[in-house]
C-alpha cells in the first residue's frame, strides 16, 4: 500500500468532463489526514506510516487511543489506520490530503457495504425462484433441494442459503480519479464505492491498474474545441 488516505464517503453526483460528457462520481472527504507515527524497520520491524482521520471530542474516546494520541501530539481523532511502504516522505505532525492524488489516477476504495439483513437466496444470490403459476404452491423464492442423494448424504460446503446479506468489506478496484478539489478536502472519483452516506474508507492507490491504461494527458480547451497536449518526450542525449 504504497500511498493511502483515510476518508468518509458524502454521497453521489455527476459531473462534465473537458468534452461535455456526464461523470457519475462518490465524492469522499479525503482529508485532512494527520501523520501520528512512523515505523521503521530499526524500530518496530517493518515502515509503516500511521494516519489519523475526523477529529472528535475526547470525551467520546477511549483512554488507551487518547494516551496514544498525546505521545505522538495528536489532536482526537476517531480513526487510526496504517498503511505500509508508504512513499511519500513524511513526519509525525504533518498533515496530508487529497493531493496525494491527481485527477486521471487509478485508486482502490474499501469499505464496509451497507447491512441488508436476513435475506433469502433470491434476493442474497440472485436465485430464480420457482415458477409462478402452473400448479406451483408456495415454492416461489425457495432454492431448492440442497442434499446430494445416497451418496455423499450431506449439503456441499460452501453451499449458498438464505442468511445475513452485507455489512461486509469489500474492496472496489481502479476507479479514476475525476476532480481534486484541495480547499474543501474532496475527492470525485469515477463509480460507486462500497458503504452508505457517512461510512469510512480507505483510499488507496490502485495495485491493479487497468488494461492498456497509460498516463494521464493534459487537457486544454481552447476556443475550437478541446486539444490534447502530449506529454513532453526526454531529449536525447549528445
Amino acid at each position: 500500500m504504497p500511498v493511502g488516505l483515510i476518508g468518509k464517503k458524502l454521497g453521489q453526483t455527476r459531473v462534465f468532463d473537458a468534452h461535455g460528457n456526464v461523470v457519475p462520481v462518490t465524492v469522499l472527504l479525503a482529508g485532512p489526514n494527520h501523520v501520528l507515527q512512523c515505523k521503521t524497520v530499526e524500530s518496530d520491524g517493518y515502515n509503516a506510516v500511521q494516519l489519523g482521520f475526523d477529529p472528535q471530542k475526547e470525551s467520546r474516546l477511549t483512554k488507551p487511543i487518547l494516551g496514544h494520541l498525546k505521545k505522538f501530539n495528536g489532536p482526537p481523532l476517531r480513526r487510526i489506520r496504517e498503511f505500509r511502504n508508504f512513499t511519500q516522505q513524511v513526519k509525525p505532525g504533518d498533515v496530508v490530503g487529497p493531493t496525494l492524488f491527481a485527477p486521471g489516477d487509478f485508486v482502490d476504495v474499501i469499505g464496509i457495504t451497507k447491512g441488508r439483513g436476513f435475506q433469502g437466496v433470491v434476493k442474497r444470490h440472485g436465485f430464480r425462484g420457482g415458477d409462478a403459476s402452473h400448479g406451483a404452491k408456495g415454492w416461489h423464492r425457495r432454492p431448492g433441494a440442497i442434499g446430494q442423494r445416497l451418496f455423499p448424504g450431506t449439503v456441499r460446503r460452501g453451499m449458498r442459503m438464505p442468511g445475513h446479506m452485507g455489512q461486509v468489506r469489500r474492496t472496489v478496484q481502479n476507479l479514476e480519479v475525476i476532480q481534486v478539489r484541495e480547499a474543501d478536502n474532496l475527492l470525485l472519483i469515477k463509480g460507486a464505492v462500497p458503504g452508505a452516506k457517512g461510512d469510512y474508507v480507505i483510499i488507496r492507490e490502485a495495485k491493479k491498474r487497468p488494461k492498456g491504461w497509460k498516463p494521464p494527458v493534459s487537457v486544454a480547451v481552447t476556443k475550437k474545441g478541446v486539444k490534447k497536449e502530449e506529454p513532453k518526450k526526454a531529449e536525447a542525449k549528445k
